[in-house]
C-alpha cells in the first residue's frame, strides 16, 4: 500500500462509523481522490479543522483498495473568509458542487485545480460572490468541452454580434439559425459575459445585465452538466 504525497482543496466530507469521516478532495496531482480520515471526529483528532471543505493542504496518503487513508494534512490556505460569509459560503458550496460534477475519480488536470484554486482566492476577497461564480462556471463548462459562443454564431459561424442565445446550440445564434428556444438578450450581456470567461473575475455591467447573465450561466450550466446545481438556490442574487 504505497504512500504518496499530494496537494488538495476539501470538496465534501461524509461520516464513517463513530469517529472517521470519508473527504472528498480535488488534488493538484491524481484528480479527485475520495480518502479515509481515521478519528477526525474526535475531540483530540490530530487532524482538527484542517480537513473541512474549502481548505488547501498539503497531504500525505496511503493508496488503498478502494479508498486512499490520509496519514498527514497541513493548512495551505484556510479560506476561512469564505466560511465567515453567508453570502461567500453559499457561492463557494456552488462551486464545490460543480467541480465535484465535472471532476472525474483519478482523472488528472492541472487546468481544472488551479480553476478552483483561483475562484476560491478570489471568492475569499470579493464583494460580488455571484459574479465569481459565474465566471468559474463558464471557465469550467469551457473545460467540459461546452465552451459558450458569444462572438459568432454557435451554428454556422456567422461573426456577430447576434441578438439571440440558444443553450442547446451552444451560444449566440444568427438569425438564420435560430431555434424557438433561443432567448433574446439585452445588448451588453454577451460582452459581459465574454469578459468573465476570459480570465477576468469581475466586469462592470448594470444591474439587470448582470442578473440576465447569471440566469444564462445558470441554463448553460444546468443543461450541459444534465442536472440542477442543488447548492445555487441558497445564492443571494
Amino acid at each position: 500500500m504505497p504512500l504518496y504525497k499530494e496537494q488538495g482543496i476539501v470538496l465534501r466530507t461524509m461520516k464513517l462509523g463513530e469517529a472517521d469521516r470519508i473527504v472528498t478532495l480535488l488534488t493538484q496531482g491524481s484528480g479527485k481522490v475520495r480518502a479515509v480520515a481515521k478519528g477526525v471526529r474526535k475531540t483530540r483528532s490530530k487532524f482538527g479543522a484542517r480537513l473541512d471543505p474549502f481548505t488547501h493542504v498539503d497531504l500525505l496518503l496511503y493508496k488503498g483498495r478502494d479508498l486512499d487513508i490520509v496519514t498527514q494534512a497541513e493548512i495551505i490556505t484556510s479560506f476561512r473568509e469564505i466560511r465567515d460569509s453567508y453570502d461567500r459560503f453559499a457561492a463557494g458550496e456552488t462551486i464545490l458542487e460543480a467541480i465535484d460534477r465535472v471532476a472525474q475519480e483519478h482523472e488528472r488536470s492541472v487546468r481544472t485545480f488551479m480553476l478552483l484554486l483561483g475562484a476560491l482566492r478570489q471568492l475569499a476577497q470579493t464583494d460580488e460572490p455571484p459574479v465569481v461564480v459565474d465566471a468559474f462556471l463558464l471557465r469550467l463548462v469551457a473545460l467540459a468541452g461546452f465552451r459558450p459562443h458569444f462572438s459568432a454564431c454557435a451554428s454556422c459561424g456567422t461573426p456577430g454580434p447576434h441578438m439571440r442565445f440558444s443553450v442547446a446550440q451552444g451560444g449566440m445564434v444568427c438569425e438564420s439559425c435560430r431555434s424557438g428556444a433561443a432567448v433574446r438578450l439585452a445588448e451588453a450581456t454577451p460582452p459581459y459575459l465574454a469578459t468573465l470567461m476570459d480570465d477576468h473575475w469581475s466586469a462592470d455591467a448594470p444591474d439587470d445585465v448582470r442578473r440576465e447573465g447569471s440566469g444564462l450561466v445558470r441554463a448553460f450550466v444546468e443543461y450541459h452538466f444534465d442536472r440542477p446545481l442543488r447548492a445555487w438556490s441558497h445564492m443571494p442574487r
